[in-house]
């Protein structure tokens, strides 16, 4: 398992903003397809998760590619980036990925998805069996077939309010695990030691709202 080191963030990351990550490669393969951003930009940060199609270098290649995109402009729009990434990604396999971006002075988040990145809300209020609340993620793979009307939802936070995001190496129902009261890495490293499947690449990352 990789695990996510908080003296990785640079200096300008929001300290609004507890990040933790969990992942792992395929195995048999030296690098993963799939790859966390955590993007500092004037007034937020940026959160995604991105999956590289297939695994291996070549899916990490792609992934590498998108993380690039999304670091070097990541005070943009979302539309916005997620074309930026397609056109960038055109030569590569594609990736599939969920983005989420912090409004730190407005304590709000908008998010979207393209491909089966999976995301949810967890918020700091909830109960055991929960429902929780996810992006509008469509159909499609940035660098291939990207679609035309990219939706994405904003939300109003609350102190304490996480985001967990999975690609498909987690099972889909990994929102079970979910607890308001772990912290962001402990909540990643249980993601993906309870759900991860072991027959792709994996990838947990959660972030929580201080507030």
């Amino acid at each position: 398992m990789v695990t996510f080191i908080t003296a990785t963030l640079t200096e300008e990351w929001p300290a609004a903003l507890e990040v933790g990550c969990a992942g792992r490669a395929l195995e048999g393969e030296s690098r993963s397809g799939d790859l966390a951003v955590f993007a500092p930009f004037a007034g937020g940060g940026l959160v995604g998760a991105i999956d590289g199609l297939g695994h291996g270098d070549a899916a990490a290649d792609a992934s590498d590619a998108a993380a690039e995109i999304l670091r070097a402009h990541a005070g943009e729009e979302l539309r916005s980036l997620f074309e930026r990434c397609h056109r960038a990604l055109r030569r590569t396999r594609g990736v599939v990925m969920t983005v989420a971006s912090f409004d730190v002075a407005g304590g709000r988040m908008t998010w979207t998805g393209v491909g089966n990145v999976e995301a949810r809300l967890l918020r700091a209020a909830d109960g055991r069996g929960a429902r929780h609340e996810g992006p509008t993620i469509l159909g499609g793979v940035v660098g291939y077939n990207l679609p035309k009307a990219i939706r994405t939802t904003e939300v109003v936070l609350q102190p304490g309010d996480a985001v967990a995001f999975a690609t498909d190496g987690v099972a889909a129902d990994y929102s079970a695990v979910l607890d308001p009261y772990l912290a962001p890495q402990a909540q990643a490293e249980r993601v993906l030691r309870e759900h991860g499947k072991g027959t792709d690449d994996a990838l947990a990352v959660v972030v929580r709202w201080r507030g």
